[in-house]
């Protein structure tokens, strides 16, 4: 089992005025599935993606990542293991304005210590992937919103970590883009990477093989799609 979280709470303020954004959640993925984590705004997605992504600890309960139990770890291991195992997509791109698509794409490797020429191969590699092979060297500002969003996918799958995270990925798209966006996370997913997908909309989650809603920090209902 890639991910296993088990009692997993996540409370702020805690006394008298404490907040309760994720209350007792279990859940378990498998490597290679496509999850989509749907709900409303204070459902408790955001706080379980957090912790799913490793940017944030839950209050109480287990988080095992590959075997890993991730909960407890430090800051700096908690950074090892994003840079490591999950690629992010956010909804605003987050794309440096002053590099280019392929530097953009460079940038997160050189985090990981990978030398310039293997990182220009794995950049330009994955900007071919999602359809930018004659874009590469245009800055976001020369770029439409669906191709900088596609630079961001590039970025996430460049390094080829075995999870793809991606928060409300089409939340700044055009229908449009947006379909491109989800054809290209469907593409990944044929190839077996592990896609957590966070979303309010649920015409964007039904890409997904397996569909998670949260409300008021519970998990209300876990439904995988009956194959046709």
């Amino acid at each position: 089992m890639l991910i296993r979280i088990d009692s997993v709470f996540k409370i702020y303020n805690p006394g008298l005025n404490e907040v309760h954004a994720l209350d007792g959640v279990s859940l378990a993925i498998s490597r290679g599935e496509f999850v989509a984590i749907v709900g409303s705004s204070g459902s408790g997605k955001s706080t379980l993606m957090n912790i799913l992504g490793c940017l944030d600890t839950p209050t109480e309960g287990v988080y095992l990542l590959d075997g890993q139990d991730v909960s407890k770890f430090d800051d700096d291991r908690l950074s090892e293991i994003r840079n490591k195992e999950i690629g992010f997509i956010f909804q605003g791109f987050n794309l440096i304005p002053s590099l280019n698509a392929v530097e953009n794409v460079e940038l997160p490797l050189a985090y990981r210590g990978i030398g310039r020429a293997e990182r220009r191969r794995l950049a330009e590699e994955a900007l071919t992937q999602v359809g930018l092979k004659n874009r590469m060297h245009h800055r976001p500002s020369q770029m439409s919103g669906g191709q900088q969003q596609r630079v961001a996918i590039a970025r996430a799958i460049a390094a080829q970590p075995p999870i793809i995270l991606a928060d409300e990925p089409t939340g700044n798209l055009d229908s449009c883009a947006g379909t491109e966006v989800m054809s290209i996370l469907g593409e990944l997913h044929a190839q077996n990477r592990t896609i957590i997908l966070i979303t309010h909309d649920s015409a964007i989650a039904s890409y997904a093989e397996r569909v998670i809603r949260l409300s008021d920090g519970k998990i209300e209902s876990d439904q995988r799609k009956i194959p046709e």
